[in-house]
């Protein structure tokens, strides 16, 4: 199984969207990443849907990137950048360009793709023994630069540079402090906490929400330090040192095939 991204409609115009990927914590697989952007797109279409939230099925959020499938591709350049360029950014982007509001209802293990997926939202709520990271170094690779930035922006640089270079992981509470979080519940309230929240943002006005988020949106845009940042981006990922030049490195398997073999990496 490869996992699947699934939606329901409930009632007030309130969407759920819900990351399955059964035995693997939620899990994101390149299927899952290209159901995700569907899901968002269509959203962004249809004038019934309020609201969002977005969850993992069970007790997870989402660990993170399926590994399982990691080297069917990822150590070939233009392959790699295949996935995080299209795959991922597709589905990332996707939620970013989404007018309709999203509530993140947040349990367990929110790492690497799961905080990005949560980067992507507008209310974050979380239980209190929710963890949250992006410990890829272990595996042996850098996180993409879209994708980077876009996780510095949400969690702040800080603590990104502690996710990336020490692999450090944090608990909702720590992440509360830090802003990341607009709400820490008991872990048996985080369901119904993001779903009142929601409730709350589609009793509004629904034009004047979605105008919010295009204005919001197109803030952040225009700030000066935003635009060399974006700048930055497009030239580290259109440069011609290839920021996925990295794929075949000794490095690179070394960290996926440890995991794989359930063994500490020998870097």
């Amino acid at each position: 199984m490869t996992g699947e991204v699934v939606t329901h409609v409930g009632e007030g115009g309130v969407v759920h969207v819900t990351l399955r990927h059964t035995g693997r914590l939620n899990a994101m697989s390149r299927p899952m990443w290209r159901q995700l952007r569907a899901v968002f797109e269509d959203l962004q279409r249809r004038p019934d849907a309020r609201c969002v939230v977005i969850a993992g099925e069970g007790s997870a959020f989402c660990a993170g990137g399926d590994i399982s499938e990691y080297p069917g591709f990822r150590f070939d350049a233009a392959a790699l950048r295949d996935f995080h360029e299209n795959d991922v950014w597709g589905g990332l982007n996707a939620m970013l360009q989404c007018d309709v509001p999203i509530v993140a209802a947040i349990s367990g293990a929110c790492m690497g793709a799961g905080v990005e997926i949560a980067s992507c939202c507008d209310v974050r709520v979380a239980g209190q023994s929710a963890r949250f990271g992006a410990p890829i170094a272990k595996l042996g690779f850098p996180m993409a630069p879209r994708e980077a930035q876009l996780v510095a922006g949400a969690v702040g640089e800080t603590v990104a540079r502690q996710m990336l270079l020490e692999a450090a992981t944090f608990s909702a509470a720590d992440l509360l402090a830090r802003g990341f979080l607009s709400r820490v519940v008991g872990d048996e309230a985080v369901a119904a906490e993001a779903l009142a929240s929601a409730t709350r943002i589609a009793a509004l006005a629904p034009q004047a929400a979605r105008l919010n988020k295009q204005t919001l949106r197109a803030l952040k845009t225009h700030v000066a330090p935003v635009d060399k940042a974006q700048a930055a981006i497009e030239t580290i990922v259109h440069a011609a040192a290839d920021p996925y030049a990295y794929a075949a490195s000794a490095e690179h398997r070394e960290g996926i095939t440890a995991f794989l073999e359930k063994r500490p990496p020998r870097f």
